[in-house]
């Protein structure tokens, strides 16, 4: 392995924003990969005011933190409004999705990793 390869398997481990591309997802949904490895994901997903994540399932479990603004969260049929410094679990293969309530930022994580993101 050469000092550059060491350099940039090191680098893995430490990720920049502006070292992650942003993926436009629905209307006024983007998100970019912060971390990941087979384990886990770590995903950044910024919300225009009135945007919406469909109510979706998958098999991984997914917990989220609302980094910025208010969010309409419905997990397994049960709806509540949070805000910045809340979160919430979604199980794996439970519908869940969101409604921004103004503009709003949400800090998801998989377990394992979301391979269809990459």
């Amino acid at each position: 392995m050469t000092k550059q390869d060491a350099g940039m398997a090191a680098n893995r481990n430490f990720i920049r924003p502006a070292d992650a591309d942003w993926t436009a997802t629905e209307p006024g949904v983007k998100r970019r990969i912060l971390a990941y490895d087979d384990a886990l994901m770590l995903v950044e997903v910024r919300f225009d005011k009135g945007a919406v994540g469909a109510l979706h399932r998958h098999p991984h479990v997914q917990a989220s933190y609302v980094a910025q603004g208010s969010f309409e969260v419905t997990v397994s049929g049960v709806t509540e409004r949070l805000t910045k410094g809340q979160s919430f679990v979604a199980p794996s293969n439970e519908w869940h999705g969101v409604t921004a309530l103004e503009e709003s930022v949400l800090i998801d994580s998989f377990a394992p990793m979301r391979a269809e993101f990459l």
